[in-house]
């Protein structure tokens, strides 16, 4: 991902030469999902499982002059129906990755959280908008956005886990995380100032790894490297992050749709912290950005797979 035109170019080419990855897609029952999916497939990044009612998707397809040829379709009645089947088709190891596909995204992450049948890991799930803003100099991570939406402390350490694991695995061997909050001292009038010095602190001790850790910070402190100078902030963080850690939801939400909207940026997304990656879309995506989330998961599938091979080795 990168500030050209051709956004995705990057991403795409990193997955260049590796094998496509099965992926469930739950209940791609519209248009712009199913072709977001099957699109994924003509650029060889995974191999989809359709998991919905055959004869919608199959009308999706003639509608929106699509093929179906050779692809694998899970019939399921509904799509509380269609989010179990792609979950257990995630659980039996048939697929690797896990695609939304039309139905509400609380509605298929239901299936994920299930304690009997779900996917869940030690990991609190949390999600990542991985973003292309024409006007900063590299990509910029958004987190969470859309999953947790007060999350404490423990919840803020396991969201800045799963994005610098996501990180990492697109390449990026030390990210710097931003921890965001109004102002950039620490005081108790402001909660996320508190929670923001506490994961500093938790960094310094080996409790989060692999990346650098400062906060908080103010937006304009984080993001430029004049405003934080002109404050007398030093930082090897504050101007170059990879990783913003947003307060809550609400915060981080609004951050990345105003990038989207005013800013002309381009946002794919991915839910984390579960046992494959989630392939989160929204029908307001455009195709590259749904492009783009499919090619991230595919770089997090295979950094797995090799991290596997070689803990088994």
């Amino acid at each position: 991902m990168t500030s050209s035109p051709d956004k995705y170019s990057a991403l795409l080419q990193r997955c260049a030469g590796f094998p496509a990855i099965p992926t469930a897609v739950a209940h791609p029952c519209d248009a712009s999902s199913l072709s977001g999916a099957l699109d994924a497939a003509s650029l060889g990044l995974i191999v989809p499982i359709l998991v919905g009612p055959e004869a919608k998707i199959r009308s999706v397809a003639a509608e929106t002059n699509v093929s179906l040829d050779g692809v694998k379709i899970v019939d399921a009645p509904h799509s509380h129906a269609a989010a179990e089947k792609a979950v257990l088709a995630v659980r039996s190891g048939e697929a690797e990755l896990l695609m939304k596909g039309s139905l509400h995204t609380d509605e298929l992450l239901h299936e994920v959280a299930s304690s009997t049948n779900g996917l869940r890991t030690e990991r609190r799930l949390s999600h990542v908008f991985a973003m292309d803003v024409p006007s900063y100099h590299k990509p910029l991570f958004i987190t969470d956005a859309a999953v947790n939406i007060f999350p404490k402390l423990a919840d803020k350490a396991d969201i800045v886990r799963n994005a610098i694991e996501l990180v990492q695995a697109l390449g990026i061997p030390l990210p710097k995380v931003a921890i965001l909050s109004a102002v950039e001292t620490v005081t108790d009038k402001i909660p996320s100032t508190i929670d923001a010095a506490a994961l500093c602190k938790m960094s310094d001790r080996g409790q989060i790894t692999g990346a650098l850790l400062d906060g908080p910070l103010a937006f304009d402190n984080a993001i430029s490297h004049e405003a934080a100078r002109i404050k007398g902030i030093r930082s090897e963080v504050a101007g170059d992050p990879d990783i913003l850690l947003v307060p809550d939801l609400e915060a981080g939400n609004m951050l990345a749709k105003q990038l989207t909207f005013l800013a002309g940026a381009e946002a794919a997304g991915i839910v984390l912290g579960a046992r494959v990656p989630i392939i989160l879309t929204s029908r307001a995506d455009t195709v590259r950005s749904r492009i783009g989330s499919c090619a991230i998961a595919v770089l997090l599938a295979h950094a797995r797979r090799a991290r596997k091979t070689t803990e088994a080795a």
